[in-house]
């Protein structure tokens, strides 16, 4: 059943006749009960269908000052679930994201997209569903609330304090293991719109992935890769997936390697405003990780010097060969969390917010001594 629906997401609706989008739009379930029967054949995790009703009750009747953000689905509110909204319901906060409707048939598969998924999927770095709405044309999703939003609002930030070198990598991290735990699943999932905005923080940093709407089964069998319209986001996506449609975990590899780039350098992926030879990060970056004298000049300047400069070159190589041009050139996700693993810090160093700096005015001899424990 599971993959009956998500080939149905692999053709554009612009590219259909009338009649054969009315005949899909009827496979598609609609209603609660038949989101409900089609969650129930691959579902592990328990997600509450909520009424609207509901919903109003939690956001306030969706006040404009509880407004997280939004996207192309929708806006997303923050929310209260309290104990007297329903029985057995524990106090939480939550996030509701909420589709617009300008676009209901997109809308509907990206949402029901998301209900399968994480329906099926549960891991600590993946964000936790807690239910959703399918009331008329509500197309409504309940996550955790994430109380530090997306790495996107902190890394990029011109208010908050510049994430620590400690916090980039715990955030790649994470990141990257919570896509090494799809690569890996019992039926293999191909993310495909991996980006900064995409990665959401809790109070501790630790990284989740979040919208699940472009997610696509992985091949199967004898099969290299998936075949599907080009969909996710330019700046991150693989130029193989670009030009052909073919799909695989390699082309989320790629996109992560983007990442990355972007916690390294605090730079986005695409910049109109730097001058036109920087405005593509890839392109401006690329050539630069391997060459060890110009890599600092490259890394993030709001770090002020304050990281490992051994860490650095591992990661910046590590970023490198994520985004050869040959997907299979590429390593595996799993390889990339082994890479990562040694640039973390002890978890007591990130939570007091101790950074690596560099101590000026002594002796170049004591200078290195202190500084070598870090640069392992």
């Amino acid at each position: 059943m599971l993959c009956c629906i998500f080939c149905l997401f692999s053709e554009s609706p612009k590219d259909q006749s009338p009649s054969e989008k009315q005949r899909e739009v009827s496979k598609l379930p609609s209603n609660p009960e038949e989101v409900e029967d089609l969650r129930r054949d691959s579902a592990t995790n328990p997600l509450i269908a909520f009424t609207f009703e509901e919903l109003k009750t939690i956001t306030g009747n969706f006040r404009q000052d509880r407004v997280l953000g939004g996207g192309g689905f929708g806006s997303v509110y923050k929310g209260f679930i309290t104990e007297d909204l329903r029985e057995g319901l524990q106090p939480i906060q939550v996030a509701v994201k909420v589709h617009d409707g300008d676009n209901s048939y997109q809308g509907h598969r990206e949402w029901l997209a998301e209900v399968i998924f994480l329906g099926q999927l549960s891991h600590p770095n993946l964000v936790k569903l807690i239910g959703y709405c399918c009331e008329d044309d509500h197309r409504v999703l309940i996550y955790e609330y994430m109380a530090r939003g997306s790495v996107e609002n902190n890394l990029f930030s011109k208010v908050l304090l510049p994430l620590p070198w400690s916090i980039r990598m715990k955030i790649a991290f994470g990141a990257a293991k919570g896509l090494a735990f799809l690569h890996e699943a019992k039926k293999p999932v191909i993310y495909r719109d991996f980006k900064t905005s995409n990665i959401l923080l809790d109070l501790d940093y630790n990284a989740k992935l979040s919208d699940f709407g472009l997610a696509k089964d992985g091949p199967e069998g004898d099969k290299s890769h998936v075949s599907t319209r080009i969909m996710g986001t330019y700046g991150y996506a693989a130029p193989e997936y670009i030009m052909t449609g073919h799909l695989t975990p390699r082309s989320d590899v790629y996109s992560f390697g983007v990442v990355l780039l972007e916690l390294l350098t605090g730079r986005k992926s695409l910049d109109k405003s730097r001058p036109a030879r920087e405005q593509n990060l890839t392109d401006w970056a690329l050539p630069l990780l391997k060459e060890k004298k110009k890599l600092l000049n490259i890394i993030d300047p709001r770090l002020s010097g304050d990281y490992p400069i051994k860490g650095v070159h591992k990661a910046a190589m590590l970023a490198y060969h994520c985004l050869n041009r040959n997907p299979k050139a590429r390593p595996l996700m799993r390889d990339i969390v082994d890479s990562l693993e040694p640039l973390q810090v002890p978890e007591d160093d990130v939570s007091t917010g101790k950074v690596i700096t560099v101590i000026s005015g002594l002796p170049k001899e004591e200078l290195k001594r202190k500084e070598d424990p870090h640069c392992n």
